[in-house]
């Protein structure tokens, strides 16, 4: 066998259906679409997904529920378990995470308690976790909680 013998398997290939072409050749005139109606249409022959022939769509019908508060406070949050795994000693400020790339800088720093702290730091966030304070007093160390957001 070799690349110049190979061909289609018998019945797979078709020939393209030529529309258009005169009342003679069986698919002139409305070129196999029927009269009227949206399919007969040039362009937008499908209508979106949403679209259930003019009835009122079901993601009107539906009642809409729930709400977002437009005063919620948005904190970067890092775990004790990713303060151990950055490998950070002696203090810990957000300038520090921002420079190692673990949170960003824009937003206020809360530490959160996933995670045992095997070593004393001293962490200064907007907020802390209850049991983010208590593991970090576990282990020696200081939570300073700063006012000015980072």
């Amino acid at each position: 066998m070799k690349l110049h013998t190979l061909k289609p398997a018998k019945g797979s290939k078709k020939n393209r259906k030529i529309v258009g072409r005169g009342a003679g050749s069986g698919s002139g005139k409305t070129s196999g679409r029927g009269h009227k109606g949206q399919k007969s249409r040039s362009g937008g022959g499908k209508p979106s997904p949403f679209f259930e022939g003019g009835q009122m769509p079901l993601i009107r019908r539906l009642p809409k529920f729930g709400f977002t508060n437009p005063f919620t406070k948005q904190y970067a949050i890092i775990n004790l378990r990713d303060l151990v795994r950055l490998g950070l000693e002696g203090e810990v400020t957000p300038q520090k995470l921002v420079e190692r790339g673990a949170i960003m800088a824009k937003l206020p720093l809360k530490v959160l308690g996933y995670g045992e702290l095997d070593r004393s730091l001293t962490i200064s966030a907007s907020k802390f976790s209850k049991s983010a304070l208590e593991k970090i007093e576990k282990a020696g160390g200081k939570a300073v909680v700063i006012k000015n957001g980072n």
